[in-house]
């Protein structure tokens, strides 16, 4: 950031995407691959949609805010107001125009993200949003918040829900990472236009199944090199 902080009020947000975020997140991948000893396996991209598209993904790690974004075209993540203030960082979330909601302000918070999100989605974008609002811990009871069922009917457009297991290898508020490998999982798109009630039901037990089936997967992983060793 501080390398394209001079040029940022003259490069334009695609290119910005292109070069500095892309080229962040590639750094971020290599060195928690040589120094920390975490490697990502990625399953079912052949199920991301083109086009404009409402990514809803599991969080439990500081990961997925970085590794899920070479994926997609040009998506923006919905995320707390509070990160547009840190500085230089949130001059970067500016450019790039994510989508910041002040959590205090109620419904009224709910409306301007979902005007905000609507705009960006006549533009062919993609928005990505964490469900239950912060990071979880790997198995922990899960805490859907109705407004990603509000964003949903408001957008019409596919739903992509997102499945991992970052918090075994890279736990919330905490740097003792574990070597190992991250699965994240693209599951099947949900069309536009279901009930609320039915798409908050079958996106909560969509991602939280398949979750649940990559923390065992992990956790094997994990209990077998422990024993190798």
């Amino acid at each position: 950031m501080l390398v394209l902080l001079p040029a940022l009020p003259f490069i334009s947000r695609q290119t910005l995407w292109r070069t500095g975020v892309t080229a962040w997140v590639c750094a971020v991948a290599f060195l928690l691959r040589v120094i920390v000893g975490i490697r990502a396996e990625v399953r079912g991209t052949e199920n991301i949609p083109p086009g404009p598209l409402l990514i809803v993904a599991k969080h439990q790690s500081a990961w997925e805010t970085l590794a899920l974004l070479p994926y997609f075209s040009d998506p923006a993540f919905i995320l707390k107001r509070e990160l547009m203030r840190i500085p230089i960082f949130g001059w970067f979330a500016a450019k790039t125009r994510m989508i910041p909601v002040d959590r205090s302000a109620g419904s009224s918070a709910l409306k301007a993200m979902t005007r905000t999100a609507r705009a960006e989605i006549a533009g062919g974008r993609q928005i990505l949003i964490f469900p239950e609002g912060t990071r979880r811990p790997p198995g922990a009871p899960p805490e859907y918040k109705f407004g990603v069922a509000h964003l949903y009917a408001s957008l019409g457009v596919p739903c992509l829900p997102v499945a991992l297991n970052s918090g075994l290898f890279w736990p919330r508020r905490a740097l003792n990472f574990r070597p190992g490998t991250i699965i994240v999982e693209f599951l099947p798109a949900l069309p536009a236009g279901l009930p609320r009630d039915a798409f908050m039901a079958r996106i909560e037990h969509d991602i939280e199944a398949a979750s649940d089936r990559l923390l065992a997967e992990g956790r094997a992983a994990l209990g077998a090199e422990r024993g190798a060793g």
